[in-house]
């Protein structure tokens, strides 16, 4: 079968392997991108799901909350240089399409770009008169409504505001759990979480990982029954990775987030709980 430069350099972007192992890795997998992924993370010639972002066009992500905290959106908008991405005019623009969320309740793009803003005209208007002041192509790439009964949202926008978060938490609105809840939002920018907890972990999942560990370590010359303790504990370190309640809290090392959250409950009276997460990066959807 003959594979590809564009499949090659593709697998590369994806995995970090070799070109040889990347091909080879493809030839293995009759061309298929999430086989030749497996393969390679087997031989141990990738190392993580996605060692590599995917490339990502400029732009910016906001993440906002209302006053009363019972409502929140995240917007991500798109231009072609990061000097236009930092001017006054595309800024602008970024937090009208966040108005516009909070407006319509929604985060339906296709629908938002048809919305009238507070200054007069739809945001498609908006956009088109940001591209011809600023003389490149502008994109209102994506958006997300949230409203919650029984809690609240905190935000996290990291400076440069190519990546932000929100995070719902169940309980009273109290100083200690707006900190808290802040504190978290940046944990989920820092640390990447993939689910909440456990429970949003698939048995699939842990399976195939389980699965790839194994054969990781049997491929370095361990026997079997040590090759299945080994991927034992590292499917549980998986869990303390991805999972967001167990991760090391990054402004309190030696504590889990699950510990801290605990601990600001017992203090403010409040029980805590973290109900919802979603974390905007840049770029994360081109090609997807």
């Amino acid at each position: 079968m003959d594979i590809s430069l564009d499949l090659v350099k593709k697998l590369r972007e994806k995995t970090g392997a070799g070109i040889a192992d990347c091909k080879k890795a493809l030839m293995e997998s009759d061309g298929d991108i999430e086989k030749a992924i497996e393969y390679l993370r087997k031989k141990g010639a990738a190392t993580s799901q996605k060692r590599s972002d995917r490339v990502a066009k400029e732009g910016l992500i906001y993440a906002r909350v209302n006053e009363a905290r019972n409502e929140a959106a995240i917007v991500e908008v798109n231009c072609e240089t990061d000097f236009v991405a930092k001017s006054d005019k595309f800024n602008e623009l970024a937090k009208t399409a966040v108005e516009a969320v909070f407006a319509a309740k929604s985060g339906d793009v296709n629908a938002l770009l048809s919305a009238n803003t507070a200054g007069g005209g739809t945001i498609q208007q908006v956009i088109d008169g940001t591209t011809a002041s600023v003389g490149e192509k502008v994109e209102f790439k994506r958006a997300a409504f949230f409203s919650s009964a029984d809690g609240f949202f905190c935000d996290y926008n990291h400076l440069g505001n190519k990546v932000a978060s929100l995070i719902e938490i169940t309980g009273k609105v109290t100083d200690e759990g707006v900190t808290l809840g802040n504190d978290i939002a940046m944990q989920i920018v820092a640390m990447k979480p993939i689910t909440i907890d456990r429970s949003g972990v698939s048995a699939e999942m842990i399976e195939k990982e389980k699965e790839i560990y194994k054969v990781q370590a049997i491929n370095e010359g361990k026997p079997e029954n040590i090759a299945d303790r080994i991927a034992t504990n590292k499917v549980e370190k998986f869990y303390e990775e991805n999972c967001l309640v167990e991760q090391e809290f990054v402004k309190e090392s030696g504590k889990t987030v699950n510990e801290v959250i605990k601990q600001v409950s017992a203090l403010s009276g409040s029980e805590y709980k973290v109900k919802a997460m979603v974390r905007y990066q840049l770029g994360e959807t081109i090609g997807a």
